[in-house]
């Protein structure tokens, strides 16, 4: 499922065992099966960056987020983040519903994603965001898609965003590396790049992760932001 907000692009993968189970364990198993899925995720920043810009005036944010998945691929979550400067209570709250499947060995996830202000509803909006990722050896790669179409509380404008990223683990060690390219253009930016370079860490069930972000315009390559490094924890229940 995707997370628009830099909450990274981590596909969830299940690994089905076949084997010869007794009629008791089969049983087992048939109770054990939810057609309703919930996870909670409690995640730490140190910086707060939505597509190379730091929304948190380059401070640390906390972001919980709460996803519920049925069986059919149909998901729904609430994602939630301090933010800096958005005139009201400077938090930001992410109200997502979408659909993710897979086909042959590519996921396809579709989602409209509302963001919402408490406090400054007059910076509302909603993106419909669409990502396709398919494993390549033994790592992954995404193409992410995102359009807010033109609305009063930005501008009357609409925006679209293109975002690659891949990752692959790094063998013998719990290291993963991550990197993205993103291009956006219209509302929130003028013909803007971003991109980043990182890695992740699963230890002691926690998610450590470090990555350089960096933005850039697309005709002169002069920085639009300043770039710096992002450091997260996160945990998943």
């Amino acid at each position: 499922m995707i997370n628009s907000r830099m909450k990274g692009f981590f596909p969830v993968m299940a690994i089905a065992l076949a084997g010869v189970a007794s009629p008791a364990m089969a049983a087992d198993e048939a109770e054990t099966t939810k057609a309703i899925d919930v996870e909670v995720t409690l995640a730490g920043f140190s910086d707060y960056r939505f597509r190379g810009l730091s929304l948190s005036g380059i401070d640390p944010a906390f972001q919980p987020e709460i996803v519920v998945t049925h069986e059919s691929g149909i998901y729904g979550s609430i994602w939630g983040s301090n933010v800096s400067d958005n005139g009201g209570d400077d938090i930001e709250v992410d109200l997502i519903a979408g659909i993710a499947r897979d086909i042959g060995n590519v996921t396809v996830d579709v989602n409209a994603t509302y963001y919402l202000y408490p406090g400054a509803g007059s910076t509302n909006y909603i993106e419909f965001i669409g990502n396709v990722s398919t494993p390549v050896g033994p790592g992954s790669v995404g193409l992410t898609v995102a359009y807010a179409p033109s609305q009063s509380n930005i501008g009357n404008q609409d925006n679209v965003y293109f975002a690659l990223d891949g990752s692959v683990p790094i063998g013998g060690t719990p290291l993963t590396l991550t990197g993205s390219f993103g291009f956006e253009d219209g509302a929130f930016g003028d013909s803007k790049k971003d991109w980043s370079l990182g890695f992740t860490a699963d230890v002691a069930g926690f998610t450590l992760g470090a990555a350089y972000v960096d933005t850039a315009h697309a005709s002169n390559f002069g920085r639009i932001a300043k770039a710096g490094a992002v450091f997260s924890i996160s945990r998943t229940f």
